[in-house]
């Protein structure tokens, strides 16, 4: 089976990334939608918060339902809902109607993104699991790069409801990828040890070990910085900059560039130094650059090119962070990968939705809040790893 990971890596990657699909492409569109639906951007911003929150609660059920039902099963449905929520986001005549359907939406977007994640420990551990999970990062990250950009493009054809009818296609080929190009990796013999009771069991053996715990908050928090400039970069780009949406796209897609190229250093940096020494190095550079920039921008030199190169810098530290967090917090809970990767997911949505959520109080049109935001999330991620790195439980677990 492990012979077959390579050729896992593009299919893993497809089904993750039609989550932050469904999240990037209408990025562009969010002031449109805005005026169209008379809505202020703190309604608007709702629908993403909303998305957030499905992922969140929804990621729960999935995990264990893969352990007892296999992966392919659990994801089938998942996509079907996804783009069932789709059709309800292109049809909706409000901001209410659209809130909802993209709670429906995330709840089905959720099952590609656990599911691959439990389907990468399925196959591997340790060095070769960080290498997957880099290649899977690759392709989950095209999503940022092309979803505006696809959204800018889709808008010149048609109105922000179209954005949503493809995703509906988006689902579609989904489906297509789980359905021929994957392969089961929960065999029935693993299956037969879970139940509803074993998954509650799980949960609690999760919840008891703080170095799993660590790592998972060390990964939210990351992500959660992240999900702050998505929910805010259109309105900051657009309104405060002047940016034009096609112009925002490109901008916005930069940030991925970077994502991208360090998260692929992850296989060969941990070989050479190990998981932990990567992550260590890296949660230190994000932390510099992220409250390096809020300083500056506290001085009142607000530009563009400082914002856009500090952010590109940042969250290429942030690409070595997440995959590697991930990886460390599956490595000892493979019996129970499914359980472990729904868990992580929960609690990296539930913290992006509380900070999105909480940084949607602060907006005020200029970048300043953003980014205060986004350095207080990497100082978090920062003050996390020198607690959990250090700990012994770490020490012993980790894989070097």
């Amino acid at each position: 089976m492990q012979s077959r990971v390579p050729s896992h890596a593009l299919s893993l990657g497809l089904l993750s990334a039609i989550g932050l699909f469904a999240l990037d492409m209408y990025l562009p569109a969010l002031p449109t939608i805005s005026a169209n639906l008379n809505a202020d951007s703190h309604a608007v911003q709702a629908s993403l918060i909303s998305f957030f929150a499905a992922m969140a609660v929804s990621q729960i059920v999935y995990g264990p339902l893969s352990d007892m039902f296999g992966r392919k099963r659990p994801l089938y449905v998942g996509l079907m809902l996804y783009a069932i929520g789709a059709i309800g986001c292109a049809l909706s005549p409000s901001i209410d109607w659209l809130i909802a359907f993209r709670f429906l939406q995330g709840t089905g977007a959720c099952a590609g993104v656990v599911i691959s994640r439990a389907i990468v420990r399925d196959l591997h551990t340790g060095p070769a699991a960080a290498q997957l999970m880099s290649r899977l990062m690759l392709v989950f990250s095209v999503s940022p790069i092309l979803a505006p950009l696809a959204g800018s493009i889709v808008t010149v054809f048609g109105d922000w409801r179209l954005i949503f009818w493809v995703m509906v296609g988006a689902g579609a080929l989904g489906l297509v990828v789980a359905t021929f190009f994957l392969e089961e990796t929960r065999l029935p013999a693993a299956r037969s040890e879970s139940s509803i009771g074993s998954a509650l069991r799980s949960y609690a053996t999760l919840l008891k070990d703080p170095y799993y715990l660590g790592l998972v908050f060390i990964a939210s928090f990351g992500m959660s910085s992240y999900m702050i400039y998505v929910a805010n970069s259109s309105f900051v780009l657009i309104e405060h900059y002047g940016l034009s949406p096609s112009f925002y796209s490109v901008v916005f897609s930069c940030n991925a560039v970077a994502f991208i190229g360090m998260s692929q250093l992850n296989g060969w940096l941990s070989r050479k130094i190990g998981l932990r020494k990567v992550i260590r190095g890296a949660v230190l550079g994000y932390a510099a650059m992220m409250v390096t920039l809020a300083f500056v921008t506290s001085l009142g030199i607000d530009r563009l090119d400082v914002m856009a190169a500090f952010l590109f810098g940042g969250y290429g530290f942030l690409g070595m962070i997440i995959p590697t967090a991930a990886v460390l917090a599956l490595e000892h809970h493979g019996r129970i990968a499914g359980t472990a990767s729904a868990m992580m997911g929960t609690i990296q949505f539930v913290t992006s939705a509380i900070v999105v959520g909480v940084g949607g109080l602060f907006v005020d049109g200029t970048s300043l809040p953003m980014i205060t935001i986004i350095a207080i999330c990497s100082t978090i991620v920062f003050l996390l790893s020198l607690v959990v790195l250090r700990s012994r439980a770490g020490a012993m677990a980790a894989a070097e």
